[in-house]
């Protein structure tokens, strides 16, 4: 490639925070409040490490050498579970949460899938290293020497398993080997500046991810099939409205789990984006929602399978 990949070419569109539609996306997402916890404080720290400077200074003053223990961690965040289980509506809101928390914008960048490229020699590798050539310098403009970021930006990279499959796979190509590199070049890249940015990686497939990239992650946050609380949680918030008893709900929660003859239940994505849907346009436009009619439809529907990994 001859030429610089133009901006829109890497990332699919770009997200400032705070903003109201991500903060009312990241309401939504019931069920997860462990996770959103976590990230918050995670993604928080990766980019404005002075809070938790001036926290060890009030609490643990001398202790530097488990202070730069923690902060130089590479500014990396796995997050990693089934299909469907809010991996990446999480990912692409929790910017929201973080900029309110630390009084400053920050801008998300989300890696297009197209970063892959054509299979040309160099081409991969490329696009990649441009993605990260953005995302420090747009990061080194928001750094600050008084040790408060002026802003933050977040490298958001979905099915992280198809940029960052693992080296030790036999069948991979050349290419492909030279794109990981140039990945973990960039994470390094923003860690060693102590940059105000962190790199944000989904996946279906914690496996196949290569070994290195999952040893320089801060963290690896896992995301399951909701339980039987979380999905009563997601039901109930909407079925209340409805007019549905305590028990028309329950029957739901039961209906929509793992049964004998099914070793899995829903997903947070078969409830919102099939079951909750389906139940309403068969109402529609003839009468109410019907609760004994809703239970039907949940025992018609079989939830998405689990993704098969395989890290041959």
């Amino acid at each position: 490639m001859s030429t610089k990949p133009a901006l829109d070419e890497l990332f699919e569109r770009r997200i400032t925070y705070p903003d109201f539609d991500p903060q009312e996306r990241l309401a939504r997402l019931v069920g997860l409040d462990d996770q959103k916890a976590r990230l918050i404080k995670i993604v928080g720290l990766l980019i404005n490490p002075g809070n938790l400077e001036a926290w060890s200074r009030k609490h643990h003053a001398g202790a530097d050498g488990l202070l730069n223990t923690v902060l130089r961690r590479p500014p990396l965040v796995v997050l990693a579970g089934d299909v469907g289980s809010g991996k990446t509506e999480l990912a692409e809101t929790i910017g929201d949460a973080v900029a309110r928390q630390e009084n400053i914008d920050i801008t998300l960048f989300p890696l297009s899938l197209s970063t892959r490229g054509q299979g040309r020699v160099g081409e991969m590798t490329q696009l990649l290293s441009t993605a990260f050539d953005y995302t420090v310098a747009e990061a080194t403009k928001l750094k600050s020497s008084s040790g408060k970021a002026r802003g933050a930006v977040m490298l958001l990279v979905d099915e992280a398993d198809a940029l960052a499959q693992s080296r030790e796979a036999a069948q991979m190509h050349h290419e492909d080997r030279a794109g990981v590199n140039a990945f973990i070049r960039g994470v390094d890249r923003l860690g060693n500046g102590r940059l105000p940015a962190v790199v944000i990686m989904c996946t279906n497939r914690l496996g196949a991810l290569d070994p290195a990239v999952k040893r320089r992650a801060a963290d690896i946050l896992t995301f399951n099939r909701p339980n039987d609380a979380q999905r009563r949680a997601v039901l109930t918030r909407t079925f209340e409205q409805l007019g549905f008893s305590r028990q028309q709900i329950d029957a739901l929660v039961t209906t929509t789990g793992s049964e004998k003859s099914q070793e899995y239940g829903f997903t947070f994505s078969d409830l919102t984006q099939r079951l909750l849907p389906a139940i309403v346009l068969d109402a529609y436009p003839s009468g109410p929602v019907d609760p004994k009619r809703a239970l039907d439809i949940a025992r018609g529907m079989k939830p998405t399978p689990p993704f098969a990994e395989n890290n041959a």
